[in-house]
């Protein structure tokens, strides 16, 4: 392991990528893998609020009009498919990942850069793109709290999780992928040394050449149970 980007696990925040109701099992955005990896992340954000450690979930919504939708999506939108529309159920955060079941995101508030607080350190953060650093204020809140790692998890690891990565290694943060609270992140027992660590089964859409990619720029590669292990020893 390499000193400069082994992450540190007593300033280490937890990233939950869009992992919305719209994007589980059976729902108009359904991506695979996604509901799987739901009782990893729920165990992950119960060890990191029990420790007092951040928690930012990171969340894409769609305006009906189609004005802050990705081009190679905004066919989709116009054509009256609107996953994600503020306001309703399909928007919101799995039930899992919240720390009371009546928490509601606040759409416009999210939608004009402001950051929703739902808890002690655990936050919400809109980002308008695939990165969640991509004009959004997550770069300067994280350093407000002292954050020096990251460790990602949540859905869809080709899209959104793989850019937000790439993005905080831009920014000399130590990374960590969940392997198992990733969706389209298959896990192997042999790709252990990545110093950006991405929890491998709680995070969806994860692949052998993207592990390959991860461990090029220094992600170390992790389970949840091994997180949680490290984070109980920091």
């Amino acid at each position: 392991m390499d000193k400069h980007t082994n992450p540190d696990f007593s300033s280490i925040a937890l990233i939950t990528i869009d992992t919305q109701r719209d994007t589980l099992d059976g729902q108009p955005f359904e991506i695979s893998g996604t509901s799987a990896i739901l009782p990893n992340m729920k165990r992950l954000t119960h060890v990191f609020r029990k420790v007092g450690m951040p928690i930012i979930h990171i969340v894409r919504l769609y305006k009906k009009d189609g004005s802050n939708v990705d081009l190679c999506r905004r066919s989709l939108v116009e054509s009256g498919g609107v996953p994600l529309c503020p306001g309703s159920t399909g928007c919101e955060l799995a039930s899992e990942l919240l720390p009371e079941p009546d928490i509601r995101l606040d759409t416009d508030l999210l939608l004009s850069g402001g950051i929703q607080h739902i808890g002690t350190k655990e936050a919400v953060i809109y980002k308008p793109r695939w990165g969640a650093f991509y004009k959004t204020p997550l770069e300067d809140y994280l350093h407000k709290l002292g954050v020096s790692s990251l460790a990602f998890t949540g859905c869809n690891f080709p899209n959104c999780p793989r850019t937000s990565i790439y993005e905080a290694s831009e920014r000399d943060f130590r990374i960590a992928l969940v392997e198992d609270a990733v969706s389209g992140l298959y896990y192997e027992a042999s790709e252990r040394d990545f110093r950006i660590a991405l929890v491998e089964d709680a995070v969806s859409g994860l692949y052998e050449q993207g592990r390959k990619e991860m461990r090029n720029i220094g992600v170390l590669l992790m389970r949840a149970k091994e997180l949680e292990e490290s984070i109980s020893k920091s």
